[in-house]
């Protein structure tokens, strides 16, 4: 899922495309490209990665990429690309010849912005000084370090491949090749973990002075070793003294809540995942990637790709696993489960620009999520309430239809 890893898009199911007005306007566009080899699968991990060989078949997979995105073109309708996110996996496995070949072709097909935010994700066990330098000299401009927690007995719980110190040295060899914006990802709710274990790992990683914060609990899902064979996670009343500790310290040191699990510096948040939330398009090429694109006719469509490596890179085999075009019935849901992670929601117009159909299809809902404290009463905007953010699913089944 996440860009960031709490920014995972959804799925799902149900009938044919209603017909709807046409789109004013189509939505900025960004492109995530997944990349879905790891070094090892961690036991708490449900994202597509699968286990590396010695040699990773950089060549085959960025000319499939770029056939992937040959095979989506037809909906860019002259858009330029606002951000792009290497998620996966691990993509700092790959060499920065392989992503300057890519940057290159994918620039070639759809221009970039000239402010285009450009992520990679990195795990610290594959940082090399060098290879660092050589992705910043490609565009590169945003890391995301996959760091979890600084200490020993955590990582070794997670399945992870580096130590404390290797964590630490990533971002101080980050900041060295030249980047100065790069997000560090960090759980909370681990295995055994006291209030002062999680508050440890988030003074460390503040001392470390990212721009931008991912900050999340750990969640069981099913088809992870976790979910097969739980460990003894904090209780709840711990958990909750975790989550308020350490929204008081990222605050304390000017982190900026601004998603569910986001913290920025400001003017920091991540533009790419921003676009997810504010329901924006966004492109998915690689092994099991997702899209959402729209149309001017007022049809927007999810995507979904291949989910092995193998049936992604054999000819024989189609890049699209499948497609999906929302109906009118689910758009307020699909729009408000992204808008509403946002703390401070959205602005109301974004609904019928981004949809298509008119703000009044909320009305009821509206009403009633508003008089159950969990949706703010401000015409001009749609963002839960303090409480509505606690119990999100609560207020988005509001919408459900």
């Amino acid at each position: 899922m996440t860009h960031d890893r709490s920014a995972s898009p959804l799925i799902f199911g149900g009938a044919a495309q209603s017909p709807r007005a046409a789109l004013p306007v189509l939505p900025p566009l960004a492109l995530y490209i997944h990349i879905p080899w790891c070094v090892r699968k961690c036991p708490y991990c449900d994202f597509n990665s699968h286990t590396a060989s010695p040699v990773l078949p950089e060549e085959e997979y960025v000319d499939a990429l770029l056939a992937d995105l040959d095979q989506d073109l037809h909906a860019v309708y002259g858009r330029e690309l606002s951000s792009i996110f290497f998620g996966g996996g691990t993509p700092s496995l790959f060499s920065a010849a392989a992503l300057g070949r890519l940057l290159e072709g994918v620039e070639q097909r759809i221009p970039f912005a000239h402010d285009i935010e450009i992520t990679l994700e990195a795990n610290p066990g594959t940082f090399e000084q060098e290879k660092f330098v050589a992705y910043r000299a490609l565009g590169i401009n945003r890391l995301s370090i996959g760091i979890q927690s600084f200490q020993q007995a955590k990582l070794e719980a997670l399945g992870r491949i580096h130590n404390g110190d290797e964590a630490v040295r990533a971002a101080g060899m980050a900041r060295q090749a030249g980047f100065d914006n790069f997000n560090l990802d960090l759980m909370h709710g681990l295995p055994d973990q006291s209030l002062e274990d999680a508050l440890s790992d988030l003074r460390q990683a503040i001392a470390l002075k990212p721009t931008h914060l991912s900050w999340y609990q750990l969640t069981l899902e099913p088809n992870t070793v976790f979910w097969n064979q739980p460990p003894t996670l904090p209780e709840d009343d711990t958990l909750w003294d975790i989550q308020e500790a350490g929204q008081a310290l990222l605050a304390e040191h000017g982190y900026a809540q601004y998603e569910v699990s986001a913290y920025a510096q400001p003017g920091r948040p991540a533009r790419h995942n921003l676009n997810y939330w504010s329901f924006g398009d966004f492109i998915g090429i690689g092994a099991g990637a997702h899209g959402k694109l729209s149309h001017p006719d007022g049809r927007i469509v999810r995507t979904w790709k291949t989910r092995l490596p193998k049936d992604y890179l054999n000819p024989a085999k189609s890049f699209q696993a499948g497609e999906k075009a929302l109906t009118n019935d689910e758009m307020p849901f699909e729009f408000l489960m992204n808008a509403l992670r946002l703390t401070e929601g959205v602005e109301s117009r974004l609904y019928p620009e981004r949809t298509g159909l008119p703000l009044d299809t909320l009305a009821e809902a509206r009403r009633e999520a508003e008089q159950s404290g969990l949706l703010q009463v401000e015409p001009s905007r749609l963002a839960a309430t303090e409480r509505g953010q606690l119990f999100l699913n609560d207020l988005l089944q509001k919408f459900l239809t």
